[in-house]
């Protein structure tokens, strides 16, 4: 009986998920006739850059520097430069800092060939606990923090870039 009561449920939850038009997602493909991405930034060596060409690698899709010109089909990605601003959520009874919200800035061009060049622009925002008594801990709380939205950005910027990918070519 407990067996069959745990059949039915996970059939009804299974049902439940399919019938909410829930997926699992899957790994962004970019069309066949796009062999390569071209990253370039506004700063030499940005952090963002190197998340973008490590994500891309995690997806099968190859970076190529923007100098070689001689991939005809590639899209071109240009980074331009990121914020991330700090805006304040809540402070101690003594007046110190408590806790920030951080909001990094993403602007990114990316062009398509023989499209025309699309600007685009998001955030990602994390709440940042800051606890006066482990400034050691903190700062190297918040590089972790800063890596983490780097790599969701990275891959916020790979998912938009199939999905346009995937409108420009059914365009034509």
């Amino acid at each position: 009986m407990k067996k069959l009561f745990q059949f039915a449920a996970v059939l009804v939850c299974s049902s439940w998920l399919l019938g909410c038009g829930f997926h699992l997602r899957s790994a962004p493909s970019l069309p066949q006739n796009i062999n390569s991405v071209a990253i370039e930034s506004a700063r030499a060596h940005a952090p963002l850059a190197r998340a973008l060409k490590k994500q891309l690698n995690v997806y099968g899709l190859s970076s190529v520097d923007n100098d070689y010109s001689a991939v005809n089909d590639k899209i071109d990605i240009y980074l331009l430069p990121e914020k991330l601003e700090r805006q304040l959520l809540s402070v101690y009874p003594s007046g110190q800092v408590a806790e920030y919200e951080l909001i990094y800035v993403v602007r990114y061009r990316v062009q398509f060939p023989n499209k025309e060049a699309l600007m685009a622009q998001f955030e990602v925002v994390r709440d940042y606990q800051d606890d006066p008594d482990q400034v050691l801990a903190k700062s190297r709380e918040l590089e972790l923090m800063l890596d983490e939205m780097r790599d969701e950005a990275a891959d916020i910027i790979i998912r938009r870039l199939s999905s346009q990918a995937v409108a420009a070519t059914s365009a034509n």
